[in-house]
């Protein structure tokens, strides 16, 4: 309760007037109901948040304030005010917080669409970018780690892949910038590492909200852009009258969460390379003498693995006046990779800045700089790493490093490749914005934005001439250097209208018209044959051949038309349509312009008369919602006819020529994603349990695909708009306050995710498309592995004993690659799972995240390889128990020295996994301590992250897919930097 005033008035006409706003964002809370204590004066607040009536009331009396979705407030009036009164109100309901959105801002209880958003508690989490956050965070949103490398790719679905052939990946919105993360441009392509992630340069730590855009009727503002859905990235702003300086640090360990079994003892290895050539028909290699001689072996695994430490250091400035407002901060990152000689640093610095010339004009910016180093770990590390043979030391007698294995297979020392390699990624990123809001009348405002994202990347690789892959070359050391720059710029046009009609229409509306433009250089050179290794990639010229050099150019437009309306009577009905015109310079010139229509709506069945009386519904909201997207991630100048370059000799000369590569396709368009979504959000006994739940349905059609044409055209294939994938689902998203007393509070939040993927349609006549292990095949779902059916071992007397034995699909009597290969496994899961708990006792915080996928395969490659046998690499354990005459129930095949290379359901492996993702408790001093001081806040914590999983998965890591950001080929395991666990302690101090 808030006294003011200090002795009674008698009764007089008074005008009360003010504004109710948010206690935590400062928002003006429309519609919300002030009324004298016991009686019916009182009034309803405008657009703006405003109140004003008059009452001839006697002093004193109580005004009560109510909001649904709100703590109910009381505010006692002892005397006449002589200023406007502002009364704040406390959130009581996550379904009622502001989100943002295409183009503006929202109340949850107010949105049409499915929008989900990062909690705070999960902002917090220390990761190395901003696409971690969304892991196990929000329902329908799957994140599969690529690489363990640090700053390395991440892959992220919303509801399912759409393409085959174009990208899948969100559209990122930071601070109004749209970005596509595809990794291409922080990425110069002469690294022979996994690629680095373009989002890492941003800095987590400046973050305030993310909210995620899922269906239709929230990102078809977004148009031609929107159908892989939206991450909506808000960064911190300073507020007026806190003005605040804060340092946040921690240091931490991290070391890899599994290695896989492999022979390390040299005497079992020899006995297998014994029998590989004796099953061969050949000679042992080793007498039975110098096997038993034999003692220990060379753990690779344990040689190339580090614990490896990391930090950050962030500095923030925030705070202003009525009339400026700002934040300032500056960051350091540091991670060392579990691999040794790999890392990955990140400088940042950000300003947000903004200034009310006017009570109507107002200019902002919103500005980030950062550069982001990372030394790469070769494609070949981990591989090599489990197929050198225990056999082979470190170093030689003289102490240098071994060369290579001695074997049929060359394998070259993967020790010294970390140690000697130079594999560095260096990127600056400049992305920014400048804004002007200016009121042209109330409720009116215009807005300008000028934007831009500016990405130098340089990637630099030398291979010493002393190790394996820099001989084998045969050359005497490598040096390549790539460099890649690329400017984007945008402006933004809009207006935005709301007003408040008789208390119960208000509606809120935006249009505008946008344009963006990008354009990138990039070029590549490189030698061979330095007569030093000193010198390394610095001096290109003294290599004595030079590599042939590269270079390109590509630019890309992009302009926009867009419009939304939302309306909503008495705050039980609304209705939002939206709708969006793209013209891409992607596209054929037939079409080059696209529409995106959407509609939605809502019905707040709480403000019913059958229900607002209720003591336990706060909130019953029903959505449903229509429209369509688009995506136009397909590649650049796939429209039109070009040229590619070919050597020819004449007359003993090298001549350079073209030839035709691609016929022109003028009628090239988008691939479209028609969405619906029904969706309801309740909150029950005063909104202690908020509950959300949403059922999907996609459909994505005009898929690019390369489509068999005429051979009199020149050409095999053409891309043209064929497929049709289809994605259906359930979300689930329940926030509880499960105790809350003086002393101690338990909050619990639980996100479940089901999403059913098909391809429907891969044109006329095709029925399915195979890249290596994996297929695209009508009545499947993308991420379907191909190959054999086991069925056991072949037995003494039979064809091949010894051998795997392969069902015959076709009864044929053979086993062919057309007639028994079948679909073995699907890289999609079934279902995922997050369930986070925090509890707060005096002042202690704990949080704890449990992470669940279930019913994902992956196709576990490493395995395929080390149960070749071959006695020519290294092999798992499983080798132990190899099929012998005396061992006949033995799963694995013999050793043999040539066996086939086959792709089966032996490699494919469930998955599923549960995880205790991240652990975090922290103590902030008490307040009675922290008075004496001069500072605000003190909290220290210990934190950990992946430190335990259970899974039957036999590889590294669960969470892995070689191909990155592929959906056709997702799920692969081979050679990939393995994911790490790491522990942590920080602290949090505010001045």
């Amino acid at each position: 309760m808030v006294i003011l005033g200090i002795h009674t008035v008698t009764s007089a006409q008074e005008v009360l007037k003010g504004k109710i706003a948010d206690d935590k964002t400062g928002e003006p809370l429309v519609g919300a109901v002030l009324k004298i204590k016991d009686t019916e004066e009182g009034s309803v607040t405008d657009i703006d948040g405003n109140y004003e009536f008059t009452t001839t009331h006697p002093f004193p009396f109580t005004l009560v304030v109510k909001y649904a979705g709100y703590e109910q407030k009381e505010v006692e009036i002892y005397e006449s005010l002589e200023e406007d009164l502002t009364i704040k109100l406390k959130n009581s309901s996550l379904l009622n917080e502001v989100v943002v959105v295409g183009y503006g801002t929202q109340k949850r209880s107010d949105l049409t669409g499915s929008v989900a958003t990062v909690s705070e508690e999960v902002l917090k989490t220390p990761v190395t970018s901003v696409d971690k956050l969304l892991q196990g965070s929000v329902s329908g949103v799957q994140v599969t780690q690529s690489s363990g490398q640090p700053g390395g790719a991440v892959s992220i679905r919303i509801r399912g892949g759409n393409s085959i052939n174009g990208g899948n990946e969100p559209l990122y919105v930071i601070d109004g910038f749209p970005v596509y993360n595809d990794n291409s441009d922080a990425n110069a392509g002469v690294t022979s590492g996994g690629s680095i992630n373009a989002l890492a340069s941003l800095n987590p730590s400046d973050i305030e909200s993310i909210d995620v855009l899922k269906d239709a009727s929230a990102t078809a503002i977004y148009g031609a852009r929107g159908a892989n859905g939206v991450v909506i990235i808000t960064t911190k702003k300073g507020k007026a009258g806190q003005n605040t300086v804060s340092y946040d640090s921690y240091y931490g360990v991290s070391k890899v969460i599994n290695t896989i079994d492999v022979l390390t003892d040299a005497k079992q290895w020899a006995q297998l390379k014994n029998d590989a050539r004796i099953n061969s028909g050949k000679t042992p290699y080793y007498t039975q003498g110098q096997i038993d001689s034999m003692s220990g072996g060379t753990d690779w695994q344990k040689e190339a693995f580090r614990e490896a430490g990391f930090q950050n250091h962030q500095v923030t400035f925030r705070g202003g006046d009525e009339k400026t407002r700002f934040s300032i901060s500056g960051n350091y990152y540091k991670q060392n990779g579990v691999l040794e000689n790999t890392d990955f640093k990140r400088y940042s610095g950000r300003l947000n800045l903004e200034h009310n010339f006017t009570q109507k004009f107002k200019v902002g910016t919103n500005l980030t700089g950062s550069q982001t180093s990372a030394q790469v770990a070769n494609d070949n590390i981990v591989r090599f790493l489990l197929l050198m043979p225990p056999t082979v030391p470190v170093r030689d007698a003289n102490g240098k490093y071994t060369y290579q294995s001695a074997f049929e297979t060359p394998i070259g020392n993967p020790i010294a490749t970390l140690k000697n390699v130079v594999n560095r990624t260096n990127t600056f990123r400049l992305l920014g914005n400048v804004y002007g809001d200016y009121t042209l009348m109330k409720g009116l405002t215009a807005r300008v934005s000028l934007g831009t994202d500016i990405i130098n990347n340089k990637q630099n690789l030398y291979i010493p001439s002393t190790i394996y892959q820099g001989a084998n070359t045969n050359s005497t050391g490598t040096a390549s250097i790539g460099s890649k720059f690329v400017n984007t710029w945008l402006n933004e046009n809009t207006l935005n209208y709301s007003t408040v009609i008789g208390n119960r229409h208000s509606i809120n509306a935006v249009g505008g018209f946008t344009q963006q433009y990008y354009k990138s250089e990039a070029v590549t050179a490189g030698s061979q044959q330095f007569v030093s290794d000193d010198l390394t990639y610095n001096d290109l010229s003294t290599g004595s051949i030079y590599l042939k050099p590269t270079s390109n150019t590509a630019d890309w437009g992009l302009q926009s038309f867009l419009g939304r309306i939302n309306y909503s009577y008495a705050q039980k009905y609304y209705l939002t349509v939206t709708g969006r015109a793209d013209g891409s310079s992607r596209f054929g010139k037939n079409n080059k312009w696209g529409f995106f229509p959407s509609a939605a709506l809502a019905w707040n069945l709480n403000r019913e008369s059958f229900l607002a009386s209720s003591n336990y519904i706060s909130t019953f909201k029903l959505r449903l919602s229509g429209g369509i997207t688009g995506n136009q991630e397909i590649g650049l100048y796939q429209s039109l006819s070009t040229l590619s370059t070919n050597t020819y000799f004449f007359n003993n000369q090298t001549v350079i020529g073209f030839s035709p590569n691609r016929i022109s396709n003028p009628d090239l368009t988008w691939e479209r994603t028609r969405q619906y979504d029904a969706g309801v959000d309740i909150a029950i006994l005063n909104n202690k349990i908020n509950l959300t739940i949403d059922a999907y349905y996609k459909k994505t059609s005009d898929l690019l695909l390369n489509v068999p044409i005429p051979y009199t055209t020149g050409q095999s294939t053409a891309l043209q708009n064929y497929g049709v994938v289809s994605n259906k689902g359930l979300e689930l998203g329940l926030s509880t306050q499960n105790i809350k007393t003086e002393k101690f509070n338990w909050t619990t939040s639980f996100i479940y995710s089901m999403n059913r993927n098909k391809v429907e349609s891969l044109g006329d006549g095709v029925e399915y498309i195979i890249s290596g292990q994996s297929i695209a095949k009508v009545g499947q779902s993308l991420g379907s592995f191909y190959g054999y059916k086991s069925v056991g071992i072949y037995q003494t007397g039979e064809s091949t004993p010894g051998s795997i034995k392969y069902a015959d699909i076709n009864g044929d009597g053979k086993i062919t690659q057309d007639g028994d290969r079948v679909v073995i496994g699907n890289a999609q899961p079934k279902f995922l799972a997050g369930l986070t708990n925090n509890f707060y006792y005096k002042n202690f915080d704990l949080s704890i995240f449990f992470y669940a996928s279930y019913g994902n395969k992956v196709f576990n490659q490493n395995r395929q390889q080390l149960e070749q046998l071959t006695g020519q690499q290294n092999a798992s354990t499983e080798a132990l128990d190899r099929w012998t005459p005396s061992n006949p129930s033995a799963t694995m095949p013999k050793a043999f020295e040539d066996p086939a290379v086959i792709v089966s359901d032996r490699h494919v492996e469930d998955a599923s996994f549960l995880r205790l993702k991240n652990i975090v408790l922290g103590y902030t001093l008490p307040a009675n301590l922290i008075n004496k001081t001069r500072f605000g806040n003190v909290r220290f914590y210990i934190a950990a992250q992946n430190i335990m999983t259970w899974t039957k998965y036999t590889g590294f890591d669960p969470e892995v897919s070689r191909n990155e950001q592929s959906t056709l080929t997702q799920g692969v395991d081979y050679g990939v930097y393995p994911n790490s666990k790491s522990y942590q302690v920080g602290l949090n101090v505010t001045f």
